[in-house]
């Protein structure tokens, strides 16, 4: 495994990291792929409140009990739902509880999506004094934020100087657009770690159209995108969801090259990047909060490959969901939408999801989709 420094804190973490958001619904198993992932290396877990439907801090928390390697762990608390100093201070009691752990190495300000949020985080008696009191006592080591700003508010958040490291959105086909969050941290000598290397699982799901991104040809698509992330100046981790061994040892396999990414082909991908990629659905299923629960991380997805290769591939998208069960006759469709707008005010990517839902809902019924 390769390490690098997070920061200015002393910690050297491992460039692959570990995400926690992937797991299946066997507990155990999680944990064995936690330890399987530290014992061949990666040292830098990341995990959050919610994830997995509130179990993945539980997962890390079993294999953390049978894992003798050094670890650094990364949680965090939103303000959307700890509003308050006491309320990240009960946040993090909670977490360490469940992880089994004395303290937390990196806790993040979650999901930051803009100035105004990020002011709400920063007021007296706010989320932000919680957790540096819990600084103060030890219970965290380092304070950072994770977010999902546009380049010039990420670089004045951390102008001000009171984080030690950002987590952000981060890939092979959006980097053009984020790369100023990536600039700015590394000016002010922050840690850096990207999620969503993958897309959101859209690259792995679709290796044929994304295929242009590898270099090598003895390397898989995600592997090719997992090294394009690691490979960019002032990354310090890339983080890999990981729910299986199979997949522990695929993203791994990473650092069996060198971490770099010729400028021919660096060329090559900025010219078939183009500025709609920044606006595809990384599947993060926040959306999932629908009050007519109406299954909008699946027509998210399925509007993606409508965006990439048309309205065809789009529906081969939406009959496998159907031929899978995920997606049913009885179930809502996206005309049933009611435009309240709380999926729009929870996207991470701010993606007008009202207005694809209607486009959506024309297309399929100019062709009687259900009735096919």
């Amino acid at each position: 495994m390769i390490y690098r420094p997070y920061g200015k804190t002393g910690k050297h973490v491992s460039v692959i990291g570990m995400g926690g958001m992937r797991f299946g619904e066997d507990d155990d198993y999680g944990a064995e792929v936690v330890r399987y992932a530290s014992s061949n290396g990666i040292n830098y877990f990341d995990t959050a409140p919610f994830y997995n439907d509130d179990r993945s801090e539980d997962i890390f928390g079993k294999a953390f009990q049978k894992m003798p390697a050094p670890f650094y762990v990364s949680t965090k608390s939103s303000i959307n739902s700890d509003e308050t100093a006491a309320d990240v201070r009960h946040r993090i009691e909670t977490s360490l509880k469940r992880m089994n752990l004395e303290k937390i190495n990196f806790y993040h300000m979650w999901c930051i999506m803009d100035l105004d949020q990020y002011q709400r985080i920063m007021v007296p008696g706010g989320p932000y004094e919680g957790a540096l009191k819990a600084k103060e006592e030890g219970l965290i080591e380092h304070l950072c934020f994770s977010t999902h700003c546009k380049g010039e508010d990420i670089e004045a958040i951390i102008k001000d100087d009171v984080f030690e490291g950002v987590l952000l959105g981060y890939n092979v086909i959006n980097h053009p657009f984020r790369q100023q969050g990536v600039d700015a941290a590394r000016r002010h000598q922050i840690g850096v770690v990207t999620m969503n290397p993958l897309g959101g699982g859209l690259i792995p799901r679709h290796q044929d159209y994304f295929d242009f991104i590898r270099e090598h040809w003895d390397e898989t698509v995600p592997q090719a995108a997992l090294r394009f992330n690691a490979a960019q100046e002032g990354i310090t981790v890339a983080l890999a969801g990981m729910g299986s061994l199979e997949e522990v040892d695929e993203n791994i396999k990473v650092i069996d090259r060198p971490l770099q990414v010729s400028d021919a082909k660096v060329e090559e991908i900025r010219g078939k990047v183009t500025s709609f990629m920044d606006q595809l659905c990384t599947n993060c299923q926040y959306c999932r909060k629908c009050p007519l629960k109406i299954k909008m991380n699946y027509y998210m997805e399925a509007y993606n490959l409508y965006l990439l290769m048309g309205e065809e591939e789009m529906f081969q998208q939406l009959q496998w969901y159907r031929d899978k069960k995920d997606l049913k006759e009885k179930d809502l469709l996206p005309g049933d939408c009611t435009a309240c707008g709380i999926c729009e005010s929870l996207c991470t990517q701010k993606l007008p999801i009202i207005d694809r839902l209607q486009e959506m809902n024309s297309m399929m019924a100019n062709r009687r989709w259900w009735s096919e």
